[in-house]
């Protein structure tokens, strides 16, 4: 307790779960921005070079820390297309969708002297031993907050722990409700996370982390990932690998913008994932057509097979249409 005296007694809180959650040897923290912060700060890192194809959450995290900032394009293989890095420069390395394999990232690690991974949509993706390499537990599973980071470089600074306790409402509220009657507090947890420093993982996170049935989480995901892919391969502009526990399946058709809204009105949520690049990017450029028109569609544990196919029809529904 923060008197020093333990509390004997009074009522019975939330059972602390024994068990071990996934990234136990990772260094756990608040959020994945602040996994690059702790990073800028270890390793001394004043430029970086980011995908123009990425939200500001990085670029604010960079220009917060006083990093100077380049950027570099990508091709519809998630790929760095032209890219020149100098010596003093470290590469953000975007892993979309889980589509970067380690064998990629390891010719590209070794290739380019400071690399760091942002596996933020790979969270069941195993890290490269000596490469450091972020993930988020917000895009896979219900928890308010909480990160990874692998690093071999350690933070001389000493972390107060986060609490969660005021950021669950939005999660316990979906749990009994509907998601649009807690939209409103899932934004301002967002909000509130956009701007909180550098903090250890809070108890409640990892504690809720540690509940989690992984091997199913990753049966079910791989599966809902096959029933879409098996019958929107010939659809896709983007030629993608069948991967293991997926974050999203990315349909990249025409007028995506437009499925996306009459989805919406089926009640099938839809974001877009970097709206920022809409307003950044040239119109013509390929990141602003891939901002505009990639439908990521849900695969996640939620989800079984009968709500994939009635995702594949509505979506039919709308290219048809």
């Amino acid at each position: 307790m923060r008197d020093g005296m333990k509390e004997i007694g009074g009522y019975i809180e939330l059972d602390t779960i024994k068990t071990f959650g996934m990234h136990e040897g990772a260094i756990a923290l608040n959020t994945a921005r602040n996994c690059l912060a702790y990073l800028i700060k270890a390793r001394s890192i004043s430029k970086i070079l980011l995908p123009g194809f990425l939200c500001d959450s990085v670029k604010s995290i960079c220009e917060r820390e006083n990093v100077r900032i380049g950027y570099y394009s990508v091709g519809t293989d998630f790929l760095p297309v032209d890219l020149s890095v100098a010596e003093d420069e470290w590469l953000y390395l975007v892993n979309y969708y889980g589509q970067l394999d380690n064998g990629t990232i390891n010719r590209l690690a070794k290739k380019y002297k400071h690399i760091i991974v942002d596996n933020v949509q790979a969270y069941f993706q195993e890290p490269i031993e000596g490469v450091d390499t972020i993930y988020t537990c917000r895009k896979f599973f219900g928890v308010p907050d909480g990160a990874y980071l692998y690093t071999n470089s350690i933070l001389n600074e000493e972390l107060v722990m986060d609490e969660s306790y005021a950021r669950m409402t939005f999660l316990l509220g979906r749990y009994e409700r509907t998601a649009s009657e807690f939209y409103g507090g899932y934004q301002e947890n967002e909000n509130l996370l956009a701007s909180e420093p550098l903090k250890k993982m809070s108890k409640l996170t990892r504690n809720m982390l540690s509940a989690i049935d992984y091997s199913e989480v990753k049966h079910v995901r791989t599966e809902n990932y096959k029933i879409l892919h098996d019958e929107f391969e010939c659809l896709n502009n983007l030629h993608l690998k069948e991967i293991a526990a997926p974050f999203m399946y990315p349909l990249y058709v025409a007028n995506g913008d437009k499925i996306r809204i009459e989805l919406q009105k089926k009640k099938i949520y839809i974001p877009t994932l970097w709206p920022e690049v809409l307003k950044h990017c040239e119109v013509d450029s390929l990141d602003y057509d891939m901002a505009k028109n990639i439908v990521p569609l849900p695969v996640d544990q939620r989800y079984n097979g009968e709500d994939m196919l009635y995702i594949i029809r509505e979506v039919t529904r709308c290219i048809e249409g």
